[in-house]
């Protein structure tokens, strides 16, 4: 069978035309490959700053939760003051069989963080110590001569100030 003149010319532009697109697609290709990568990137990196975001919140929404729990046991122990002072009290005037729950009551508080201040004999400091009293001294710097009421530091913050007798 012999080819007319027509049909050759068709299938030779049609290999003409399929080369060509070949030709573009490989262009087409190479581009496309490297707009590929360079998204690719781009989402490489939002993924890491939103995983950084993220990360970031987790840390800070721990630390807040962690601060309300010390500030709700705060307002906790805060409210068993009373009882820490009446055991102490009791103890101070010889009630025998306080001594017992109330070193018990202050060594729990004391593990969880509650510190008392001793402030005897220290230089006064209105940060900690509220001073009731006041006793003339040589106008030196004011000294905590007497604690009336015990204060409390609960994980590096006063929980209460201590009520002193001041000299100076």
């Amino acid at each position: 069978m012999s080819e007319s003149p027509d049909e050759s010319v068709v299938e030779s532009a049609s290999a003409d035309s399929t080369q060509d697109s070949q030709v573009e697609e490989s262009t087409t290709s190479e581009v496309s490959i490297e707009d590929v990568v360079k998204e690719r990137d781009e989402f490489k990196d939002i993924a890491l700053r939103v995983q950084a975001d993220f990360e970031n919140y987790r840390k800070r929404a721990a630390s807040q939760m962690g601060d309300e729990l010390d500030r709700a046991l705060g307002k906790l122990v805060e409210q068993l003051l009373p009882v820490l002072d009446a055991c102490e009290a009791a103890v101070a005037h010889g009630v025998e069989g306080v001594e017992q729950v109330w070193s018990a009551l202050i060594g729990a508080l004391q593990k969880q963080g509650l510190e008392a201040l001793d402030l005897a004999g220290q230089p006064f400091d209105p940060a900690l110590a509220d001073a009731v009293m006041h006793e003339e001294g040589d106008g030196s710097e004011p000294v905590v001569l007497e604690v009336l009421r015990t204060g409390y530091r609960w994980k590096g913050r006063v929980l209460r100030a201590a009520m002193v007798k001041v000299k100076g």
